[in-house]
């Protein structure tokens, strides 16, 4: 079980105002960046060429997605402690984690930082965050894969959307949790007692996986991926909120596990694949229990810490481009941009809601020729 730790960055006057003015530049920087480089990249780009499309957005949406990690590390001083294997930069890989809170996914930042590849995650989540305001958006432009947990609902888009990833030439970084949802005791309780019942081991500190979501991506994506990273999360002092990061107050540590597997490593079959997910969430469990009692992984300091000048400096362009669009959207005198910026809100509000990609001219015309001449 998780042990309760003592954390000295409490709630302050300060620490609420800073993490309120840290919240205000990345939403108004989120949407700038959305308005601008995004439709231009995910969108006009994208007419032309998918993968110098999904380049643009990589190195525009990067710049931003940076600002984050630079908020936990740098601003709220999170200690971040990566361990396990050094894994090398140039990969596309599969990750899966434990779901431990809302936020899990975004640690993945932390590593992918350092790697290079930022620009390139991608995740799947669950649907309703698809309707966040303005987050909904980005969701979309990065080609997230929503789902609905509901398996056949899910599977004709996920492999869809997956098999849209096998060019080997596109960076890829896909985060997966199994689990399906966040971990809480009462849902870990409902684990153990359908692992009893159905002779699966008995896990304490993460649920049950759930297998055909892996599967189907590993199916899809057979032949392109290097490696699966088996990522495992733990927090000092406790589990964080979306509001602790904003805020600073916790968690004070995030220690970050991964193994990686060569995709050879992996089994084909499917009833293989799900044996070797379940021995995996062993692992896993076995993993949390001993950084519960001793407090870290095995064999930690494996990535340096970024930076600060570099991703200031960063943080820095960002900021000036917002400001710059801002001025050039409601208060210049300049009435294209207002229109620019009404036409992009409204693409973007039905793109996301009907899940709507435009497909490159190109290939639209030879489906079209390759149509005309059956």
């Amino acid at each position: 079980m998780e042990k309760k730790l003592k954390n000295s960055n409490k709630m302050s006057l300060i620490r609420m105002l800073r993490g309120i003015a840290c919240l205000m530049v990345l939403v108004s920087t989120a949407f700038m960046m959305l308005i601008f480089w995004g439709f231009l990249s995910a969108v006009v780009v994208r007419l032309f060429s998918l993968h110098y499309s999904r380049r643009c957005v990589s190195f525009f949406f990067g710049s931003w997605l940076a600002l984050w990690p630079f908020l936990f590390e740098k601003i709220n001083r999170t200690k971040v402690v990566f361990s396990g294997d050094k894994v090398p930069c140039e990969e596309r890989v599969l990750l899966i984690a434990n779901h431990r809170t809302e936020v899990d996914w975004m640690y993945f930042w932390d590593l992918a930082l350092r790697k290079g590849q930022i620009g390139n995650m991608k995740y799947v989540l669950k649907s309703s965050l698809m309707k966040l305001p303005l987050f909904g958006w980005a969701f979309h432009l990065f080609e997230f894969i929503p789902v609905e947990r509901r398996w056949k609902v899910d599977e004709a888009n996920l492999r869809q959307m997956v098999s849209s990833f096998k060019d080997p030439r596109d960076a890829l970084w896909l985060g997966l949790f199994p689990e399906g949802t966040d971990y809480t005791e009462v849902k870990c309780e409902r684990s153990k007692k359908f692992a009893a019942e159905n002779g699966l081991p008995i896990l304490n500190n993460v649920l049950l996986p759930k297998t055909k979501g892996f599967v189907s991506c590993l199916e899809e994506l057979n032949g392109s991926l290097d490696a699966v990273y088996d990522v495992t999360i733990g927090y000092k002092t406790r589990c964080p909120s979306f509001l602790d990061n904003v805020y600073g107050t916790e968690p004070s540590q995030v220690h970050i596990h991964i193994r990686r597997i060569s995709q050879n490593q992996i089994p084909y079959e499917e009833k293989e694949i799900n044996a070797w997910l379940m021995s995996t969430f062993e692992i896993k469990d076995q993993l949390l229990s001993d950084f519960y009692s001793h407090g870290h992984f095995p064999n930690e300091g494996t990535e340096k810490e970024f930076s600060t000048l570099k991703h200031l400096t960063n943080c820095l362009a960002v900021i000036v481009f917002t400001i710059t669009c801002t001025h050039l959207t409601f208060f210049s005198s300049m009435i294209w941009f207002k229109i620019y910026v009404s036409l992009v809100c409204a693409y973007l509000t039905y793109a996301t809601h009907f899940n709507y990609r435009p497909a490159p001219l190109v290939e639209t015309a030879k489906q079209a020729f390759k149509l005309a001449n059956k």
